[in-house]
Formats: C-alpha cells, sequence, structure tokens
C-alpha cells in the first residue's frame, strides 16, 4: 500500500496569476483555464523545493495540489511571499489522483494511488516529495517537455540559474524509467555514482522507478531502461 498522499488548495484573488507567476517555472499568464499542469517553486539555487499540479479556473481563482507531506510548508511558503497581496490561500482536503493522457487529474473521489504510481512511473510523470525538495533541477526531470516550464517568461525564483542551464549548457543527467529486481530503492538514493532516484514503487517481482541518471550511468547498473512516451524521449537540451 502506497505512503503517498495529496493535499489540495485554492488560491483566489485579484493577484492570484501575478503572484503564482512570480513563484512557479511555467507561465500562469499562458496557462489555458481548466488543465492541470505540473509545476514547480524553485530555490535560489534553481533546485525545485515545492511540486505543484496547478489548474487555472480563472485569473483570480487557482487549484493547487501538492503531495501532502509538503503540504504545510508550501501553505508557510505562499502566505510569508504572498503576505501583502491580494488573495487567499485556502486548504480543501485530500484528493485522489487519475492519470489522465499526459497529466494528472484529482479529485475526492477515492482511487487506487498505488497503481497510479506505477502509471505515471511508466509515463514519466516525476514529482517531488519532501524528501526529494532541493535535489533535481526542472529540465534534468524534463519539465519543459511536460509544459511545466518556460523559459521566455519574467522572472521567478531560481529563474537565473534555471535559464543559464537551458541557454548555456546542458544537464550531465536527466530523466530515465528503469526496471530492476530486488528490493524498490528509497526516494532520493543513489544507486550508482550519477544515477539519483525519483519516484520508486514495487512492480512486478521487483520495482520500477523515475531516476536522473547519465547515460554512461546506467549502462553499469543491473537494470532494464525503459522507453518514455515520445514527447519524453527526446534531447533535453535546447534546440540550436
Amino acid at each position: 500500500m502506497s505512503e503517498l498522499a495529496f493535499s489540495s488548495f485554492t488560491l483566489i484573488g485579484v493577484d492570484a496569476q501575478k503572484f503564482l507567476q512570480g513563484q512557479v517555472t511555467l507561465n500562469t499568464e499562458a496557462l489555458a483555464e481548466n488543465v492541470t499542469r505540473y509545476t514547480a517553486i524553485c530555490d535560489l539555487k534553481g533546485r525545485i523545493h515545492f511540486g505543484l499540479w496547478l489548474k487555472k479556473v480563472n485569473p483570480e481563482h487557482f487549484e493547487i495540489v501538492t503531495t501532502a507531506d509538503q503540504a504545510d510548508e508550501f501553505s508557510k511558503h505562499i502566505k510569508k511571499y504572498g503576505a501583502f497581496a491580494k488573495m487567499k490561500l485556502e486548504l480543501v482536503g485530500s484528493v485522489f489522483p487519475t492519470l489522465v493522457d499526459d497529466t494528472t487529474t484529482f479529485s475526492a473521489e477515492t482511487t487506487d494511488i498505488t497503481a497510479w504510481e506505477v502509471s505515471a512511473i511508466q509515463n514519466g510523470q516525476a514529482f517531488i516529495t519532501q524528501i526529494t525538495q532541493g535535489l533535481f533541477q526542472p529540465q534534468e526531470l524534463r519539465l519543459h517537455q511536460r509544459e511545466g516550464i518556460q523559459y521566455d517568461k519574467g522572472c521567478y525564483l531560481g529563474q537565473e540559474v534555471i535559464a543559464r542551464l537551458w541557454f548555456k549548457a546542458k544537464p550531465k543527467a536527466w530523466l530515465h524509467v528503469i526496471q530492476g529486481s530486488g528490493d524498490v530503492p528509497a526516494l532520493g538514493d543513489q544507486l550508482n555514482k550519477g544515477i539519483q532516484v525519483v519516484n520508486s514503487a514495487a512492480f512486478e517481482s521487483g520495482f520500477i522507478a523515475l531516476v536522473v541518471a547519465r547515460p554512461d550511468a546506467l549502462a553499469e547498473l543491473e537494470v532494464t531502461v525503459l522507453d518514455l512516451p515520445e514527447y519524453l524521449s527526446g534531447d533535453v537540451a535546447r534546440p540550436q
């Protein structure tokens, strides 16, 4: 049985969109209404601190889901940075995930979180929990290929570092899905030099996991590298 749980919030007010625009990696102004996208709030080092499933009902009303273990800290973060903004963050309660095509939606109706977790990993839908906060950059998780980060928007937390990596460099390691035997590796664990676990779950007689890894490091590990969906299987570097 999965220990995962999810918490839902609403952020409502005339400043909601403007505030989020300066916080998250995607462009909230360009986000289509009633579409859920996975995005991030990063730290000043450009690493993901909070992972968010974000849905814009309208520019003054957003629905936000985090893993339950990040919920309290996320609430404090929003209230701290948004203290003078005309908006209000409210906790709605527990919600349950369903994978629909290339994204996850949430509702109050109970679903099988364990089954969702395996499907999310198989489909490259990496997500951050309290254990993995501060470990990965958005580009390493292929967040740009999921429309969770835009590089042509204005400033946000960590933007300078993230933009520099995109425009002037390339990650040394990036997201892969692997299947192996033995115990399920813990989140954040280093399986080998250059391989770090993002998400993992029991699968068949072993495990399945999303890892940020150097391709050469994966070749040295006794695992099977599975195919990601086509839109997540391209080069993570900026097209030249």
